[in-house]
């Protein structure tokens, strides 16, 4: 038997209802991305999050996001199987992982292990590494008040 989900918002998105909540989140992201860490990156690891947590409000949001920093298509239909694909760089790719690792906590008894941290590490310098995690965990967060509402993708926040 298949049950078909209504396409209906639970509520208004939980960050839009609190005053402050909403340019709080906004505020974090915007942090991220005031370091020198490649745009793409990011857009890559926000997408990728969002694919493994489900939100198909950040997905669709992520991709819009992506193309218009100039990502390509190419490269974002491959983000869900980075792993086997030839688009991206090793520092894309220690991104992706980080994100990964970082996202699926309770996969493993170790999160976000020493190999998967000294890859990134690798690549990224203290700052970097600081604004990658934050987004991250904001990205994590967006995803969570969104599944858990069913905010609706395309849908603007109410």
């Amino acid at each position: 038997m298949t049950s078909t989900m209504t396409m209906t918002p639970r509520m208004s998105n939980p960050a839009a209802v609190l005053d402050g909540a909403s340019s709080a989140i906004f505020a974090l992201m915007k942090a991220a991305q005031q370091t020198d860490l490649a745009h793409a990156t990011l857009e890559l690891v926000h997408l990728r999050v969002s694919q493994i947590n489900g939100c198909s409000a950040c997905v669709d949001a992520g991709v819009k996001s992506a193309k218009q920093a100039g990502e390509t298509d190419e490269r974002l239909h491959a983000v869900v199987a980075w792993r086997e694909m030839p688009y991206f760089t090793d520092e894309e790719r220690a991104a992706l992982a980080l994100a990964e690792s970082a996202t699926r906590l309770a996969d493993r008894p170790d999160a976000v292990s020493d190999e998967v941290w000294e890859e990134a590490a690798s690549f990224f310098d203290e700052r970097q590494l600081a604004a990658l995690v934050l987004y991250i965990a904001t990205t994590n967060l967006f995803n969570r008040l969104n599944a858990t509402t069913r905010q609706i993708a395309g849908a603007s926040w109410s």
